[in-house]
């Protein structure tokens, strides 16, 4: 389970190989979370409609697993040699929904809504007496001592929880889609795989943070390539964490 920077190149190296052998795939899937980003975009800032933001996140915990799957499978079948179809890959996707692959949504469906809850808890304890009218015309409150309070404390959560579960899934979400395990395994092996190799995953985290931010600001076109080499990348990252196993 030892893990350096060397495979980390590697698995770059290899998913953005594979994104390349089968573009078409990773654009197809992408496009599920760029026309989710615009239309976010669009509400949040055009109308003024925060409650929508909330509906389309989410609906990410849930539709995100089963997404990255398809990234897996084209991983998987040009690893394997074998023939790559659309009928194919979204067979092994939608037949994910009964194995456990829905329980992996569910544990970050159950992460989602608990971190939706703390950062409204957050706001309201620094911020709930604080006039704003919207987001885009009240920026100068987050200039207080209680607004800059509240990002140190919100950053600092929100940090906390998308560590807990990204090794939680960072290579739960391939295990589950290889081998036939449990849920609760998958996660074990995951929390297990980083806290083996911290640095290393941690750097493996952020660089997927900044890939993803140079991907969204770039008008989310970005994720066009970014989520394809990403999801690629992390199948050869499992396959190089547990080699004695899938291998």
């Amino acid at each position: 389970m030892e893990l350096d920077l060397s495979d980390l190149r590697a698995a770059l190296a290899a998913g953005w190989r594979d994104f390349r052998a089968a573009p078409l795939y990773g654009l197809v899937f992408s496009a599920v979370y760029v026309v989710a980003g615009w239309l976010i975009t669009y509400a949040l800032l055009a109308k003024g409609q925060v409650w929508w933001t909330i509906i389309a996140g989410a609906g990410f915990p849930i539709l995100g697993p089963f997404i990255a799957c398809g990234f897996y499978e084209v991983s998987r079948r040009l690893e394997a040699g074998e023939r790559l179809d659309f009928a194919g890959v979204a067979g092994v996707i939608f037949r994910q929904k009964d194995r456990q692959i829905p329980s992996m949504a569910a544990v970050v469906v159950v992460f989602f809504l608990f971190w939706n809850f703390l950062g409204h808890m957050i706001f309201a304890v620094f911020l709930g007496n604080a006039t704003m009218t919207n987001i885009t015309s009240s920026f100068a409150v987050f200039q207080t001592p209680e607004g800059v309070m509240m990002l140190l404390v919100g950053t600092a959560v929100g940090a906390a929880f998308a560590g807990t579960l990204f090794a939680l899934t960072v290579v739960s979400l391939p295990y589950l889609l290889d081998r036939e395990v449990d849920f609760i395994t998958a996660m074990i092996t995951s929390f297990s795989v980083v806290t083996t190799n911290p640095a290393t995953m941690l750097v493996w985290g952020l660089l997927i943070a900044g890939m993803l931010f140079a991907g969204m600001a770039l008008g989310f076109l970005g994720l066009f390539v970014v989520l394809p080499v990403l999801g690629h990348a992390t199948w050869h990252l499992y396959r190089r964490a547990l080699a004695f196993e899938a291998g």
